[in-house]
């Protein structure tokens, strides 16, 4: 006669909850707003996405969700590339333009122009200016932001063609 009678293993409510959360989105998982450009800009972040470094400031590339050709990431805490953004208010204010706002600086990055606006936290978000789409990247505290701007700046000129983005 056996004694030992296999009995369901039931856990309690709160180690089912455990389990759960181990299994979501705190191992690091990004997530970033995809833009919605028109279709000619859409095509220049898809052309964008193919010549992307796999690797930003050191770190390798792991993209955020949900999917997207417009979107692209590096690194935890994630350096982040959005295309196919709104134009940034900042970089039409002619207050900006002169100097007027220390939180937001225009410069150039091996020939491509970028405005540079730090928010609150600390990471800086820097987006494309004179090209057919607007490129936002944003880097958080911490990182270095001009080698991030380098490594991106090759696949930016090759891909995002100079001139007045709409």
């Amino acid at each position: 006669m056996n004694l030992f009678r296999p009995r369901p293993v039931v856990l309690p409510p709160l180690a089912l909850l455990l389990a759960a959360v181990g299994c979501s989105s705190a191992d690091g998982d990004v997530s970033a707003a995809v833009p919605h450009p028109s279709a000619t800009v859409t095509e220049l972040c898809r052309n964008l996405d193919r010549t992307l470094p796999s690797a930003v400031d050191g770190q390798h590339r792991r993209d955020p969700s949900p999917p997207s050709a417009l979107t692209a990431g590096w690194g935890n805490p994630a350096i982040i590339l959005r295309c196919g953004v709104e134009r940034p208010p900042k970089m039409v204010d002619p207050e900006v333009a002169q100097g007027g706002d220390p939180d937001a600086v225009a410069g150039g990055v091996n020939g491509v122009n970028w405005l540079m606006e730090k928010e609150d936290g600390g990471a800086y978000r820097f987006t494309t200016a004179s090209r057919l789409a607007y490129v936002e990247v944003t880097v958080p505290e911490g990182r270095d932001t001009s080698g991030a701007l380098i490594d991106l700046a090759s696949a930016v000129k090759k891909a995002i063609p100079e001139g007045i983005a709409d």
